[in-house]
Parts: C-alpha cells; sequence; structure tokens
C-alpha cells in the first residue's frame, strides 16, 4: 500500500468514528472541520489540525471528506480555496458525504482536468458502524483508484462495494436510503401497534427482530425508542436531505416512489417540531 498522508474535512459523529480506526492503523493523520473543538479528542489522539481545505490540499496525498449537504461538499471541492484546484498531482480525494450524482459526477471531470482523482464513497451504518468499523462503502468513479485505497477502507468499513464510474456511489447510497425510509415507517408503526395492543414492546422485539421482519433498524435504533433515547447516530435534517435527493433523483427517471414520499413527509413533521438535530428514530415521536 502506498504512502499516504492523510486528510480529512469533517469530524462529526461519524467522521469521529472512521477517524479513530486510521489513527488506530498508525496513519500520519490531518484533519480540518469548522468548529474546531469538536476535533480535540482526535488532536488528543495523535490527528494533526490544518486551518482549512486549502492547507489539507497542500498537504495530504489521499482526503476524505465528510461533510453535511450539496453545497458543503461544492464549496469543499470546487471553491477558490478548495481541494482540486490546491492539490498536488495524483492525489486521490474520497467523498463520503450522501450526496447528489450530478454533483460527484462534475467534481469527477473537475479532478480530472487537475490530474487528481475523485471518489463518490458514501457510507452507511451510522455512529455504530463507524464506532465498529463495520460501514458499508459503496464507491463511484475510476476503479484503477478505488483499487489504490480499498485497503484504507477497510480499516473502518466491512462492505466495501464498487459500483461503476462516478456518481455511481450516490446513486447506491440513495437505493439504501429508500429502503431505510421506509423500513423506519415499519419499525415505528410495528411499535405503535403493540403498545395500543397491552404487549410488552421488549418482549416484541425479542420476538420479531431475529424473524422474517428482523432489519439493522429494527435491532439497532428500535431499543432507543423504546428508552427515548433521540440521540443521532444520524440527524434527522441530513435523513431529509437525502430523502429530497433520492426523490428529485426518482422524479428525473419517472419513477413513482410513494413509500419514499410517504416518509419524507413525516420526518418533515418531525422536524418541525423540533427534532430536526435528533436521530433518525425520533420518528417514533409521530406515533406518540
Amino acid at each position: 500500500m502506498a504512502e499516504y498522508k492523510i486528510g480529512f474535512i469533517g469530524t462529526g459523529v461519524m467522521g469521529r468514528g472512521i477517524l479513530s480506526h486510521l489513527l488506530e492503523a498508525s496513519f500520519e493523520v490531518y484533519v480540518y472541520t469548522r468548529t474546531k473543538s469538536k476535533a480535540e479528542s482526535l488532536l488528543e489522539h495523535g490527528a494533526k489540525w490544518l486551518d482549512s481545505p486549502l492547507e489539507i490540499a497542500q498537504t495530504c496525498n489521499l482526503i476524505f471528506t465528510m461533510v453535511g449537504y450539496p453545497e458543503d461538499v461544492e464549496e469543499v471541492y470546487l471553491g477558490e480555496n478548495g481541494l482540486i484546484s490546491n492539490a498536488e498531482k495524483g492525489t486521490i480525494l474520497v467523498d463520503l458525504t450522501t450526496s447528489t450524482p450530478s454533483l460527484a459526477e462534475k467534481i469527477a471531470a473537475s479532478a480530472k482536468e487537475h490530474d487528481v482523482t475523485a471518489l463518490d464513497a458514501p457510507v452507511s451504518g451510522g455512529d455504530i458502524g463507524a464506532r465498529n468499523g463495520t460501514l458499508s462503502i459503496m464507491a463511484g468513479g475510476s476503479k484503477e483508484e478505488f483499487d489504490k485505497v480499498e485497503e484504507v477502507f477497510g480499516y473502518f468499513g466491512e462492505n466495501i462495494v464498487y459500483h461503476g464510474p462516478a456518481g455511481s456511489g450516490q446513486h447506491a447510497k440513495m437505493s439504501n436510503q429508500i429502503v431505510i425510509a421506509s423500513t423506519m415507517i415499519g419499525v415505528c408503526e410495528s411499535l405503535a401497534y403493540a403498545k395500543k395492543a397491552g404487549l410488552d414492546l421488549d418482549l416484541v422485539l425479542k420476538s420479531i427482530s431475529k424473524g422474517a421482519a428482523g432489519s439493522w433498524s429494527l435491532s439497532n435504533l428500535a431499543p432507543r425508542m423504546l428508552k427515548g433515547d433521540y440521540e443521532p447516530g444520524f440527524y434527522v435534517r441530513h435523513f431529509i436531505k437525502d430523502l429530497k435527493i433520492a426523490l428529485e433523483e426518482s422524479e428525473k427517471m419517472n419513477l413513482r416512489l410513494p413509500g419514499l414520499n410517504l416518509a419524507k413527509e413525516l420526518y418533515d413533521d418531525i422536524a418541525g417540531e423540533g427534532h430536526d438535530g435528533s436521530g433518525t428514530q425520533a420518528l417514533i415521536t409521530f406515533y406518540t
């Protein structure tokens, strides 16, 4: 494996988990995030601070980004002081953010013009997957460059799949989010029904989580729902962003997805009730 100086932009809930594995593997890691205090625990464990994406671009040859929204991705990559125009030739840029396929294509094309490579590689697995190093990674872009960094992905991911040219990773992530959207409705409605029927909800989970109804959301998020624990493994506001992207992409394909539409409406509802900063399991509050 090549000698990498790794840069990482964005140290939120999942970013911190990913970075912990890279630091444990003794990589030389440089970080930047808008709020430096969010990186303090990483700096204490050996990460080095840089003051801007520009400095990350000038220092590192493998750079990961995990920021909030497509507009943030665009600024970090394509801005005047962004990664693409300031990175050294041969640098590999990997966006772990869930963003739009069209932006991934635009970034990859611009990167090629500057003799660097950009991969779109959104992840799934939430805070638990990031902490445990078991994330699913859905990659798009150059297969040759993907092969170069696949071993690095293995330090924080378990299910690593290359899907095709630029934008393919984002399309795969949309498929992932569509499954989760309808599954979360099912989990919440199941618990609402069981509660009305007077059942012990812990026993219900014990019964159904290992059968045909089993899912990651049922096993990992339903117990949090029962405890009233809405701390974010993945923010409601970011999930709404993802559902919006999926709806926009499906409309371009002339594809009707009523389940996705319903999920977006329900999440918009709880966000309006003050849960935009909660974890996606807060959907249960719609039913209580």
